[in-house]
């Protein structure tokens, strides 16, 4: 009976695995995959059977929502973003150092790794340059590790993915006119009920004077408000408004609401500041690319914080860098600000020092 009990017991936890999880090993051919207009090419490297990348593959017909991601890469240590058609590359020229990869979510045809760097998006890893190196993801939820060499301890725990959970294509991407790759041994496995050997942390306690809701425009074209020094309510009649709340981190991604094309490629940010008396109050401000700031109609600031726009190595991340002045009336007081992209992250992050004396009506 002893027998009979654990092979039936047996039995059911094979086919609870059947049930949860369908592991797919992908031939680099024609017949499997979809591949851009790019330049690829199946061949012999480093002595495994490869795909020679410089452009976009996904897997056809296939489908992932929760589960793993593996593949086997060799880069050269040149410039290059290549990694997996599920929000994630390395960047080889950036070995050992913090942003060495970066998991990057796309909203409406747009990046985002300006607003979402650091802990939590990318790590520091060493990379093995003409080598073939192991990668394995796994997601669960709302949840993501990355496993870069080492396959037991993952280089990178994602706590909080940015995009709604939903099934999709993969596939691997590399060059775009940067260093190309090459990759072997392309598995994926849909698992319903995937763990994570992770733990996410106690979040941090929300700052109670970030703006964490504003009203976001449609998008213009931002050489509209060129020698713009004061709006009218004429200016704005046609504007149509989508609240949008800010994330954990108080950032605020624009990109959320729409993406952006050649000549329309700005928004208005707006905010309510209910003033008990006249008064002046600090205002600091990060934003992702250029910015215009509009107080009642008064164009008082602007910046420029996009990629590159200060020297060669700047990259234009967001954060509470710059401060504004607002010179508030009693009563309500509109705030706009008109935020531009141009790449890498379209977003606005606001904090008082304290609220005395205001409120924040959003």
């Amino acid at each position: 009976m002893k027998n009979i009990f654990i092979s039936i017991c047996a039995s059911i936890l094979i086919l609870v695995f059947f049930e949860n999880a369908s592991s797919q090993t992908i031939p680099f051919n024609s017949e499997n995959w979809e591949f851009s207009k790019n330049e690829y090419r199946f061949e012999n490297h480093l002595g495994k059977e490869s795909l020679f990348l410089n452009g976009s593959a996904l897997v056809k017909n296939s489908v992932f929502k929760n589960g793993t991601i593996e593949f086997d890469i060799a880069v050269t240590g040149e410039r290059g973003f290549m990694g997996a058609l599920w929000r994630f590359y390395i960047r080889p020229h950036q070995s050992g150092n913090p942003d060495a990869n970066q998991y990057t979510p796309v909203f409406n045809g747009l990046t985002a790794w300006q607003l979402y760097y650091g802990e939590g998006y990318a790590a520091p890893v060493k990379y093995k340059l003409n080598e073939w190196m192991h990668i394995k993801i796994v997601v669960a939820g709302q949840q993501a590790e990355v496993y870069i060499i080492d396959m037991e301890n993952p280089a990178l725990f994602i706590p909080e993915l940015k995009r709604e959970i939903q099934s999709g294509k993969v596939g691997l991407t590399a060059g775009g006119g940067f260093a190309p790759a090459w990759y072997a041994n392309f598995s994926y496995t849909n698992i319903e009920n995937q763990k994570l050997k992770s733990a996410a942390a106690k979040p941090k306690e929300t700052n109670k004077n970030i703006i964490n809701s504003w009203m976001v425009s449609n998008t213009f074209d931002e050489e509209w408000l060129n020698e713009k020094f004061i709006l009218a309510k004429e200016d704005l009649k046609d504007l149509k408004w989508t609240k949008l709340k800010s994330e954990s981190t108080g950032i605020t991604n624009l990109s959320r609401v729409q993406g952006i094309a050649e000549k329309q490629n700005a928004a208005f940010a707006k905010v309510v500041i209910n003033s008990e008396n006249d008064l002046v109050k600090k205002l600091k401000f990060g934003y992702s690319d250029n910015v215009k700031v509009y107080v009642n109609g008064k164009l008082v600031c602007g910046g420029t914080n996009f990629y590159q726009s200060r020297d060669y190595r700047y990259l234009g991340t967001i954060g509470l860098f710059d401060e504004v002045y607002l010179h508030l009336n009693k009563g309500d007081n509109e705030i706009l600000f008109a935020v531009a992209e141009n790449f890498g992250g379209w977003g606005i992050l606001a904090a008082f020092d304290d609220l005395n004396g205001i409120k924040i009506k959003n």
